[in-house]
């Protein structure tokens, strides 16, 4: 217990400790199996839509430019993606998913939806589902996250 905090804040916060504790772990498994964690699978997933400079990618994958050049090397090395640079500025980098990248993402999506919906969503009604999504969206976008998948720079109206 959480000394200050009212009884339904209590119950939020143990409620969340245990999705991140209990839950996250069981749905890491789904890419594990695959040999990746879980930011380098979120890293795939957005750049499955389109290449991104590293620096939008940092963005869209809310981690830190030097999280992400050790975990894009590691991509890199699997073959699932390539870097090259960009044609507008030589100086930066542009990371694009492989063929390699998009049949591990397709291998692994499945499981992974599953493993989400038996840890998270079962146990929620719809209503439930989009209470928490709402909640959620909320409190990443306030906590800086890039909650709409898609770099700063990209955005008419900055939301992180």
């Amino acid at each position: 217990m959480v000394e200050g905090l009212g009884e339904d804040e209590q119950r939020a916060w143990q409620g969340l400790l245990a999705v991140m504790l209990v839950g996250i772990p069981q749905v890491e498994r789904t890419f594990r199996a695959h040999g990746l964690v879980h930011v380098e699978y979120g890293l795939l997933n957005a750049l499955a839509s389109n290449p991104l400079r590293l620096s939008d990618l940092a963005s869209v994958g809310n981690v830190s430019i030097s999280r992400l050049s050790h975990r894009v090397s590691k991509l890199v090395e699997r073959g699932y993606v390539r870097l090259r640079p960009d044609a507008s500025d030589g100086r930066a980098s542009v990371a694009e998913i492989t063929e390699e990248g998009r049949a591990v993402i397709a291998a692994i999506a499945p499981d992974h939806a599953r493993a989400l919906r038996e840890v998270l969503f079962d146990h929620l009604t719809p209503e439930q589902t989009a209470a928490l999504a709402d909640a959620m969206q909320v409190v990443g976008t306030r906590l800086g996250a890039c909650m709409d998948g898609r770099p700063q720079s990209a955005r008419e109206a900055p939301t992180c």
